[in-house]
């Protein structure tokens, strides 16, 4: 990311109409980030962005290690640098390996991933890459997931998605 911050930072406590979000997010997060500095610029925005990246971080049936690297990926994907310094600690500290945290940065997906973890990358990729997602993916991916885990990791790749395209356009960098 080339550039300064597009938008400025809300300092938390500075709007009163911002403290219910600014509760929510401090209670969820145990902090208001860099990225919530900037979506609490509207305050619709930062709360629906809370209740939902919040959903689908920590309310799903998807593995937190699984989640962790469909992330990264997009991350990588997207130049979202950011994003994945961001969540990079939090792979590992979900069990993913370093040799597993470099693979996602490679072009091609590595042998170095399980079964269903290169199935739900090629998913994340198809997502991002392609936006249609195959026939003979979501067959594949069928045999894994019920009705509520293919919404969850579908909707975990379109959120993240969400993420990185806000960060990239909005410079939002360390």
């Amino acid at each position: 990311m080339s550039g300064h911050l597009r938008v400025p930072l809300v300092t938390p406590g500075t709007n009163p109409e911002l403290a219910e979000v600014e509760g929510r997010i401090m209670a969820e997060r145990g902090r208001v980030s860099l990225l919530y500095q900037v979506l609490l610029n509207s305050g619709p925005i930062a709360s629906g962005w809370e209740r939902m990246l919040t959903a689908v971080r920590n309310q799903t049936c998807i593995p937190a290690d699984l989640r962790e690297l469909i992330i990264l990926r997009v991350a990588v994907l997207n130049r979202a640098a950011f994003e994945f310094e961001a969540h990079a600690p939090i792979a590992r500290r979900e069990g993913v390996s370093e040799e597993k945290i470099a693979a996602v940065k490679e072009n091609a997906l590595s042998s170095v991933f399980a079964p269903e973890e290169a199935l739900v990358l090629e998913l994340t990729d198809a997502m991002t890459r392609e936006i249609n997602v195959p026939d003979t993916l979501f067959t594949r991916l069928r045999e894994i997931f019920d009705d509520k885990g293919l919404v969850e990791v579908v909707a975990t790749v379109a959120a993240y998605n969400m993420v990185s395209r806000f960060l990239v356009a909005l410079n939002i960098s360390h």
